[in-house]
C-alpha cells in the first residue's frame, strides 16, 4: 500500500494537520499546516510545522502540495512558509475569490488582490490533484465557508471544518458567506461517500484528560453525530445552526488568521521601515464593518 498518513495535533487551535505521502514515490501534501501565533507578543513560531517537515526529510518524501480545506478563521496558515521552504505548490478551494473581496473590505485592504493569485492552484469540485501514483479528488463541501472542499484520496476524506467528532458535531456558519442550508447538502454529499471512507478531521477539542481524535468512521458520523445523522431534516438542521451559532462568540485569532490566511499563509507587506502589521478595527465587529457598507 503505497499511501501513507501522518496526523499532527496543534493544541493552542485544537488543529490536526496531516502528512500524506505516497511512500512508493516519496512525495507528500501537507493538509491544513498551522502557523502558531500568539496575539499577546505578535509572535509566530514555526516550531509545529517544522516538526512536520522534519519528519517528511527524515522518510526522505518533497513536499509537492500544500492543500488547504478553507481559509481558516481559528489559526493562521503556515502554507507560504512551506512553499517557500521546499518549493510546493498551494492549493485552494475556488471560492477563496469571494472569502478574499469579503476580508479585504472587512479589514480596508484596497490593494490586495482578490483573485486567488496569492495560490498556485484553485480547484473545483471533481478536479484531480496528482501526487505519486495517488490521485487527490476534489469535492466542493461549502457552508462553513463560501470555499471549503474536502479532499479524497482511496478511502480517506479530509474533511476540513464541515464535520466533527459526532459528540461535538458540525461546523458553525455565521461567518461571511457561511450559510447553514449549504453545509447540511454538502454534509449528506459527504455520507453518501462508500461506507468504508475514513473521516479525516481538521478539529478537535477533547475534554480534560481525554485523546483528541484525529479520525472516524463515515458509519459512525451517519449514526452518531449530534448534529447531522440519517435522520436529520434539512429545515430542522438550519434552525438548529442558526440558533446555535447566534450563541457563539468569535474564534480567538480570527482577526489576523484571516489576513494571513486570504495570503495563501503569507505575512501582510512590510511597510517601508521593514515590519509587517496585522490590522485589527476599532470598536467595530465583522458584521457592522459590512453593513455600514451597505448603507
Amino acid at each position: 500500500m503505497s499511501l501513507e498518513i501522518m496526523p499532527a495535533y496543534e493544541t493552542e487551535s485544537g488543529t490536526w494537520s496531516y502528512l500524506l505521502a505516497d511512500t512508493t514515490q516519496s512525495v507528500a501534501a501537507i493538509i491544513d499546516p498551522v502557523w502558531v501565533f500568539n496575539p499577546v507578543s505578535s509572535q509566530a513560531d514555526t516550531g509545529f510545522i517544522d516538526q512536520i517537515l522534519h519528519t517528511a526529510e527524515n522518510r526522505g518524501y518533497r513536499i509537492q502540495w500544500v492543500l488547504e480545506t478553507h481559509a481558516h478563521a481559528d489559526h493562521l496558515s503556515s502554507a507560504g512558509y512551506i512553499r517557500e521552504k521546499t518549493g510546493a505548490q498551494i492549493a485552494i478551494g475556488r471560492d477563496i475569490c469571494a472569502v478574499q473581496k469579503i476580508f479585504s473590505r472587512v479589514f480596508n485592504l484596497a490593494h490586495l488582490p482578490a483573485d486567488g493569485s496569492q495560490f498556485d492552484r484553485l480547484l473545483g469540485d471533481g478536479d484531480v490533484l496528482p501526487l505519486g501514483s495517488l490521485e487527490i479528488r476534489v469535492m466542493e463541501t461549502p457552508g462553513h465557508t463560501a470555499d471549503s472542499i474536502t479532499y479524497l484520496v482511496e478511502e480517506a476524506a479530509f474533511v476540513g471544518d464541515t464535520l466533527f467528532a459526532p459528540e461535538y458535531g458540525t461546523a458553525r456558519c455565521d461567518f461571511p458567506g457561511g450559510n447553514a442550508a449549504d453545509l447540511f447538502d454538502s454534509i449528506q454529499r459527504i455520507y453518501r461517500l462508500p461506507d468504508t471512507t475514513r473521516l479525516y478531521l481538521c478539529h478537535d477539542y477533547p475534554m480534560e484528560g481525554a485523546e483528541p481524535v484525529h479520525m472516524i468512521s463515515i458509519t459512525e458520523s451517519r449514526k452518531n453525530n449530534i448534529h447531522v445523522n440519517a435522520s436529520t431534516g434539512r429545515e430542522a438542521y438550519v434552525a438548529m445552526r442558526r440558533a446555535r451559532d447566534a450563541s457563539l462568540g468569535l474564534p480567538r485569532l480570527i482577526l489576523p488568521a484571516l489576513q494571513v490566511n486570504i495570503r495563501a499563509g503569507a505575512a501582510p507587506e512590510a511597510d517601508e521601515n521593514g515590519v509587517s502589521y496585522l490590522r485589527l478595527p476599532f470598536n467595530r465587529t465583522i458584521a457592522q464593518i459590512l453593513e455600514g457598507e451597505k448603507q
